[in-house]
C-alpha cells in the first residue's frame, strides 16, 4: 500500500516528467530493448523509430504522477491501455520486465535525484499500476475465450478472399485456420495481425479495425498501402499484406479488442465523421446499423482526396438506396465534373456546410481519422454546442490526444 510521503515523492517528479518524460521513456526502451531483445517482437517498432509511443508512454507517465492520489479518475485511459494490450498478448509476467527498466531508468535519467526513498515509492506507484493493468487485462483474456469462437494470444488465420476497394485501399477476408468459428464483437472494434518480417528479422504486430459487421465466420480488415516507407518500420505490415500476402497464406490474430464501438442498446440519431481510412470502424458500425434493419436515424460524413481513393463508394450509395434514414455527405480535396452532384462537397469537411443536415437532436458523434483530423471535427461539434459526452473518437497508434 501506498504511503501519503511516497504519494508526495511521487507528485514532486511532476515538473520533472514535464520536462524531461520523453528522455525519460526513450531512455528506458534502449533500455528494455538492450537488456530483452525479444520484446521487439511484441512492441510495434514502427511507433518506436517515430518516437509515438515514447511520447504517449511519457503522457501516461505524467498523468499517473499528477493523479497519484486517485488513479481511478484515468479509469478510461487505462482501459483503452488494457484493450491494446490484450490485442498483444501482452501478460502479468511482462510487468516485471517493465517495471525493472523503468526504475533503472529513472535512476540512471535522475542520477542523484533519484534517492533510494524516490525509487522506493515509484516502486510501490509501479506495483499498484501493474496489479490494476494486469487485474483488467485478465478479465478481457476470460470474456474473451467465454465468448463462442473466442480465444486469447495469437491464433492462425487464412487469407480467404483479398478485395481491392481502391486505388490505396484492399480489404482482407480472414478465416480461422483451424475451421472453427470467430467471436463476435462490438461494432468499432479492432484486431491485432502479426506477421514476420524477414528484413527486420522480427514479428511484428499491427491493429486494424474490423471493417464489417460481425458474422461468426469471418473477420474483414481493409488496410491502406502506405507509400514512402519501404526503409521505415511504419507502414511495413500494410505494405506486406497488400504485396506479399495472398489468398490462401496464413497471417496470426489476436482476438477482438478495442474502446471504442458503437453504443447498440440506444435507438438515438449517429452521426458518423471519418477520415480517409479512418473509415473503417465506422464501417463497421454502419454495416451493424443497416444489417440490424434498424430505424435509428444516421448521417455519414467522410473526407478524402477524390474518388479514385474512396474506399466503398459504391456499397455506401447501394445502402443509403436501401435504408430510408441514412444520409451521406462526402468531402473531397478537388470533385471533378462527375462528382458535381448532391451530397458531395470540395474541401476538407467542414461541418459548418452542413449545419443542421450534421447536428441531429440527442444524437451521438463518432469520429475516427488523423489527430488532425479529430481535433478539428471535436472543436467545430463543440462550437455548434455538441456536449463533450455525446462525441467519440478513436486515434489511431498510440493514444497522444487529450481532448475535452
Amino acid at each position: 500500500m501506498i504511503t501519503t510521503k511516497q504519494k508526495e515523492l511521487i507528485k514532486a517528479t511532476v515538473p520533472v516528467l514535464r520536462e524531461h518524460g520523453v528522455a525519460l521513456t526513450t531512455h528506458f526502451y534502449n533500455r528494455m530493448f538492450t537488456h530483452n531483445p525479444e520484446l521487439k517482437n511484441v512492441f510495434n517498432m514502427g511507433n518506436q523509430g517515430s518516437g509515438k509511443q515514447q511520447l504517449s508512454l511519457a503522457m501516461a507517465v505524467l498523468a499517473y504522477a499528477e493523479n497519484i492520489e486517485d488513479p481511478s479518475v484515468l479509469l478510461a485511459a487505462v482501459t483503452k491501455i488494457g484493450h491494446k494490450h490484450m490485442s498483444l498478448d501482452i501478460r502479468p509476467e511482462h510487468y516485471g520486465i517493465v517495471g525493472r527498466h523503468l526504475l533503472a531508468s529513472i535512476s540512471e535519467v535522475l542520477g542523484d535525484g533519484a534517492t533510494a526513498e524516490l525509487l522506493a515509492a515509484w516502486a510501490v506507484a509501479y506495483q499498484q499500476l501493474a496489479d490494476l493493468m494486469t487485474g483488467l487485462e485478465m478479465k478481457l483474456y476470460s470474456d474473451s475465450v467465454a465468448k463462442e469462437g473466442g480465444w486469447t494470444g495469437w491464433r492462425p488465420f487464412l487469407v480467404k478472399q483479398k478485395k481491392q476497394e481502391s486505388e490505396e485501399i484492399t480489404s482482407f477476408y480472414l478465416y480461422p485456420a483451424d475451421g472453427g468459428k470467430v467471436a463476435d464483437f462490438l461494432p468499432g472494434q479492432y484486431i491485432s495481425v502479426r506477421l514476420f518480417l524477414p528484413e527486420m528479422n522480427l514479428f511484428q504486430p499491427r491493429q486494424y479495425s474490423l471493417s464489417s459487421a460481425p458474422n461468426g465466420a469471418y473477420y474483414r480488415i481493409s488496410v491502406k498501402k502506405e507509400k514512402g516507407t519501404t526503409k521505415h518500420p511504419n507502414g511495413m505490415i500494410s505494405n506486406r499484406l497488400h504485396d506479399a500476402v495472398q489468398v490462401g497464406d496464413v497471417v496470426e490474430v489476436a482476438p477482438p479488442a478495442g474502446d471504442f464501438f458503437l453504443n447498440t442498446g440506444k435507438q438515438t440519431p449517429v452521426v458518423f465523421i471519418s477520415g480517409g481510412i479512418g473509415q473503417t470502424p465506422l464501417l463497421s458500425m454502419l454495416e451493424y446499423l443497416t444489417s440490424t434493419n434498424s430505424d435509428r436515424e444516421i448521417v455519414w460524413v467522410h473526407g478524402c482526396r477524390n474518388r479514385k481513393v474512396h474506399a466503398f463508394r459504391e456499397p455506401l450509395t447501394t445502402l443509403e438506396a436501401q435504408h430510408g434514414t441514412l444520409k451521406k455527405h462526402i468531402f473531397y480535396d478537388s470533385l471533378d465534373e462527375e462528382m458535381q452532384v448532391e451530397g458531395y462537397y470540395e474541401g476538407i469537411v467542414e461541418l459548418d456546410k452542413l449545419k443542421e443536415q450534421a447536428m441531429l437532436r440527442d444524437a451521438d458523434y463518432y469520429i475516427c481519422g488523423p489527430a488532425a483530423f479529430i481535433k478539428k471535427q471535436f472543436k467545430d461539434l463543440s462550437a455548434m454546442g455538441v456536449s463533450g459526452e455525446a462525441i467519440h473518437y478513436e486515434e489511431f497508434g498510440p493514444a497522444n490526444l487529450v481532448l475535452s
